[in-house]
C-alpha cells in the first residue's frame, strides 16, 4: 500500500454530518413508539412499526458484558450526499493485517475506524490487531484461524473519539457517525450503514465487517438486516479499547456467519406457536422428539458442550419464554462472555467455509507451470492433503503441504499432466453429513512439458 503525504490527508479529510438534533429527536421519537408497544410484541423481540415514511433499521445491543441482548429500531441511515460520496472517495486507505491466502479462497474480514484522526490511524491498526486477537482467539475461530485474512480500512474523522463519550451530550463529527446513547438506549453503538458500505467496498473483498469506534466505552451494536452488494451479511460495531466489547462482535457473527438465532427471551411471558425454526439452534420440539426423528441437533444430544452441561432442550429462546427450546443453558447466543454450544460451533464452521475453501495456495491454477516448481498449499489442523498426478494418488506424499512438482513423478515425457491436491477436514465438531460436504476440495495445476 502506497503511504499518505500530507497533501494526501488534507485532501482526505472529509466533509462528514454529526449527529443531529433532529436525528436524537427521531431516535426519542421510535423509544416512544416503542414504549406503546404490547406486551406479547415485546416478548416477541417484535418493532412497533414505524411512522409512514421512516425507514428504520433493526439492531441488536448489549446492556452489559454478562447481560442478554435486547432488539429495537432505529431510524435507516439517509442516503448519501453528493459531498459524502467524494469525500469517502478521497478516503479509505487498505491495509493487510492478517494475509493467509487469495481473496476468494479466503474468509475477508474487514474492520473500518471510526473517530481516528488521521495521525491516529496507526493506533486503529493497532486495534485492529488487539481486537481480531481477542476475537480469534474463540472456538471455532481459534481452530480455523489460517482461513482468515484481515483488511483495515481507514476512516479519516476530524475528531477523535464518538458521540455519546461519555455523556449524551457529547457530539464529535467523525467518518461514520458513531453514536452511543442511539434510540436513547446508552450502550447502543449507532453508525451510518451507507457510509460503512461505502468504505466496506474498498477492500480486496469483505465476507464480515466490523466498525471500531475509538473509544473505551462499553458499548456496540448488530445490524443484522442489512445485506450489502459488497457481499456481507450484517454489520458489528464495538468498542476499540473495551476489553469486553469484543465479545460482542463474536456474539453478532453467530447471526452473520453461523446463521443462529438468538437464545435469550426477554423475561416476559409469550409462548411461540409458529412453524419450526430454519435456523439449527432453535427448535419447538423436545429432546426425544429430536433423536426420534432425527430432526435439528440429534446428533449432540447428550453431549458435553464447551459452554457447560450437556446438549439436550432448554426452554426459552428467540425471544419467545415458551415453545421454543435451545440447545444449551447458556451459550454466547444467550449470554455475552460464553462459549459456543456444539450445534452453534458446527454452523460456525460452516459459515467459514461458505466463504474460504479448505485448500488454498499461492500458486495460481489458471496457467500452466513448470516440473521444477515447488507447489504450496494451506489447509487447516482437521485437513490431510493429497497429492494426486493424472488422477493416482503419491501416497508418499500424503500429509505434506509442500512438494516439489518433479518429486511427485510427473514424467519428463513431452506431455502436459495435471498435479492435483485434494483435502478433506474432518474435525469432530461437525457431524452433519450435509454441512461435511462442504469441508472438502482441491485444487489442479497442469504441468507443462
Amino acid at each position: 500500500m502506497r503511504s499518505r503525504t500530507s497533501t494526501d490527508i488534507s485532501r482526505r479529510l472529509s466533509l462528514r454530518t454529526a449527529v443531529t438534533a433532529g436525528l436524537a429527536a427521531a431516535a426519542l421519537a421510535a423509544t416512544a413508539a416503542a414504549a406503546t408497544a404490547s406486551t406479547a410484541a415485546t416478548a416477541r423481540g417484535a418493532a412497533t412499526p414505524p411512522p409512514q415514511g421512516h425507514r428504520t433499521q433493526q439492531v441488536e445491543y448489549f446492556t452489559g458484558a454478562a447481560g442478554h441482548p435486547r432488539h429495537t429500531t432505529v431510524p435507516a441511515s439517509p442516503p448519501l450526499s453528493p459531498a459524502e460520496k467524494t469525500a469517502i472517495a478521497g478516503d479509505g486507505d487498505v491495509t493487510s493485517i492478517v494475509q493467509n491466502g487469495p481473496v476468494g479462497a479466503k474468509l475477508d474480514v474487514v474492520f473500518i475506524g471510526d473517530g481516528y484522526t488521521a495521525a491516529q490511524q496507526e493506533d486503529f491498526h493497532a486495534d485492529v490487531r488487539a481486537k481480531w486477537a481477542k476475537i480469534s482467539a474463540v472456538e471455532p475461530y481459534a481452530s480455523y484461524a489460517g482461513l482468515f485474512n484481515v483488511w483495515a480500512v481507514d476512516a479519516v474523522s476530524h475528531e477523535s473519539g464518538v458521540s455519546g463519550d461519555p455523556t449524551q451530550d457529547v457530539v464529535r463529527d467523525t467518518a461514520l457517525d458513531s453514536a452511543f446513547f442511539c434510540d436513547g438506549t446508552e450502550r447502543l453503538l449507532c453508525v451510518d450503514t451507507g457510509k460503512v458500505e461505502s468504505y466496506a467496498s474498498k477492500a480486496p473483498a469483505a465476507d464480515l465487517v466490523v466498525v471500531l469506534a475509538n473509544s473505551t466505552k462499553y458499548g456496540g451494536a448488530g445490524y443484522n438486516d442489512v445485506s450489502s452488494q459488497v457481499g456481507y451479511d450484517g454489520i458489528a460495531t464495538a468498542s476499540s479499547d473495551n476489553d469486553r466489547s469484543d465479545q460482542i462482535a463474536v456474539h453478532e457473527t453467530g447471526h452473520s456467519l453461523g446463521k443462529l438465532a438468538d437464545e435469550y427471551d426477554y423475561g416476559q411471558s409469550g409462548t411461540y406457536s409458529g412453524p419450526e425454526p430454519a435456523e439449527a439452534n432453535l427448535t419447538t420440539l423436545s429432546a426425544d422428539e429430536m433423536t426420534t426423528q432425527r430432526q435439528k441437533w440429534y446428533r449432540w444430544i447428550g453431549q458435553e458442550s464447551p459452554d457447560g452441561g450437556a446438549v439436550g432442550a432448554f426452554e426459552g429462546g428467540g425471544y419467545y419464554q415458551y415453545g421454543l427450546n435451545r440447545p444449551t443453558e447458556n451459550s454466547i447466543m444467550r449470554t455475552l462472555g460464553r462459549e459456543f454450544n456444539l450445534p452453534g460451533r458446527e454452523a460456525m464452521i460452516a459459515g467459514f467455509y461458505r466463504y474460504a475453501s479448505v485448500l488454498s495456495s499461492p500458486v495460481a491454477t489458471d496457467r500452466a507451470i513448470p516440473r521444477t516448481t515447488h507447489l504450496r498449499v494451506g489447509a487447516p489442523a482437521f485437513a490431510k492433503v493429497k497429492w494426486y498426478v493424472d488422477g493416482r494418488e503419491r501416497k508418499a506424499a500424503r500429509g505434506r503441504h509442500t512438494v516439489v512438482v518433479r518429486a511427485l513423478g510427473v514424467p519428463a515425457d513431452g506431455r502436459t499432466h495435471t498435479v492435483t491436491a485434494r483435502a478433506a477436514d474432518r474435525t469432530a465438531a461437525v457431524r452433519d453429513p450435509a454441512l461435511r460436504k462442504q469441508l472438502s476440495g482441491a485444487l489442479s495445476w497442469r504441468v507443462s512439458p
